[in-house]
């Protein structure tokens, strides 16, 4: 695997690389990851508590995706980087939002805010090449 070319493809490395750190430690150690997270870690799960297989699954998610953004870094594909974006940037709405109305306790803010800072600074680093948005040119056909 390559080191990324720009600045764009470095902000993504690092994103790839915490979320497959993060997805690995929520596999490893899903209580840890729940503590980090703000929400309360029981020592006995009742019957009916699925929290370790969403923990699980979604631990799994961010390890996939880490790799995704680490592979598009090495190749610097900056079509791939400006998709991240908007998505994003939803996802730290959502997030803020889940803990603003009380469904997530604040400490949970911070993934949030990780996934909107993280956008924003890719979506700069873009601007500042020069590859925030798709050329318009019309490619001619010959």
């Amino acid at each position: 695997m390559r080191l990324p070319r720009s600045l764009s493809g470095w902000t993504m490395a690092v994103f790839g690389f915490l979320a497959l750190a993060l997805g690995l430690l929520g596999l490893i150690s899903p209580a840890t990851l729940l503590a980090m997270l703000g929400f309360e870690v029981l020592d006995v799960r009742p019957p009916g508590d699925y929290t370790l297989v969403y923990m699980a699954a979604s631990s799994m998610a961010a390890v996939n995706m880490g790799v995704y953004y680490l592979f598009a870094a090495s190749a610097d594909y900056t079509p791939f980087f400006r998709w991240t974006v908007p998505f994003r940037l939803v996802t730290f709405a959502v997030f803020t939002t889940l803990v603003l109305t009380g469904a997530a306790p604040a400490k949970f803010f911070g993934v949030g805010l990780w996934e909107g800072v993280g956008a924003l600074v890719t979506g700069l680093a873009l601007w500042r090449e020069g590859k925030l948005l798709p050329s318009r040119q019309q490619h001619s056909v010959a």
